[in-house]
């Protein structure tokens, strides 16, 4: 993109970071619905006109108009994904943009950082543990796993490292869920109640409770996005479409300051202060 729009890739022209913030927020989800389509063998749909954000991404991955409360919950998801503070592909982005590259270049830094199953895929390792526990009757056995210091087996979607009470985004992500799954009737209400049971039977718990280990926005999105029709393997596109929109604003930010310099983190060596060292004859 950055060879195509050379009209926004100046970091310190106002009007191109604009343009850039723009195009790079309206043309992640071309690419990305162009990239499904792709892998599925299917042709190419254009956006239309006509259509808000999420509901042209949704209709440019499947080729029909999406249901109200489809476009509803994705844009919801969208918004709440698109900024929290100086997370890793945040902090990613603007450590590749204070070099002076260019924007697209830190916006591709960004979704590599966020490729990482740490970070972009957790909504998909929810899915994968609830599959896992499979019904109701098996909850309290993985309770009990999750609390057993020697079995590597945890509760995925609970826990931040901000939020140290409760994610506000889960409550509102798990009403939503509610209203996707009734409005669709897409036959994934199993996993949305064995998530209510799990999250119920946590909360009482108080090895959950004493560690602040409550519900985050991954325990739900990853129900939403399969009740949208989405495969596992678009779970991290679908972040990184919302999460561009965080990305734009920091780097903007970043190079309105004329003082900017390039980022340096510095290390604090805790190793060995003398070493001895045998020459390579004598070894």
């Amino acid at each position: 993109m950055s060879t195509v729009h050379e009209d926004c890739i100046q970091p310190g022209d106002a009007n191109h970071r604009l343009r850039f913030s723009y195009r790079a927020i309206a043309a992640m989800p071309t690419v990305a619905a162009a990239a499904f389509r792709h892998s599925q063998g299917k042709t190419v749909i254009a956006p239309r006109e006509d259509l808000g954000h999420a509901a042209n991404l949704l209709y440019m991955m499947f080729g029909e108009e999406p249901h109200p409360t489809a476009a509803k919950a994705l844009d919801t998801l969208l918004v709440l994904h698109a900024d929290h503070e100086q997370n890793c592909s945040t902090s990613t982005v603007r450590m590749a943009g204070s070099s002076g590259v260019n924007p697209f270049s830190a916006l591709a830094a960004g979704c590599i950082a966020l490729w990482g199953p740490a970070h972009g895929g957790a909504n998909e390792a929810v899915l994968k543990m609830l599959e896992a526990i499979g019904s109701p009757e098996r909850i309290d056995e993985f309770v009990g796993r999750a609390k057993d210091p020697d079995d590597p087996f945890r509760l995925m979607g609970f826990g931040h490292r901000v939020y140290k009470n409760f994610d506000p985004r889960a409550t509102i992500i798990r009403g939503i869920c509610h209203e996707v799954l009734k409005a669709l009737r897409a036959g994934r209400g199993r996993l949305f109640r064995l998530a209510r049971n799990l999250e119920e039977i946590a909360l009482r718990d108080s090895y959950f409770k004493d560690r602040r280990l409550y519900p985050n926005v991954d325990f739900y999105s990853g129900i939403i996005y399969r009740a949208l029709g989405l495969p596992a393997e678009m779970f991290t596109p679908m972040f990184a479409i919302g999460r561009a929109v965080g990305w734009a604003a920091h780097w903007c930010e970043m190079h309105e300051d004329p003082e900017l310099r390039i980022g340096r983190p510095r290390q604090l060596y805790l190793g060995p202060k003398l070493r001895g060292y045998v020459p390579a004859g004598d070894r």
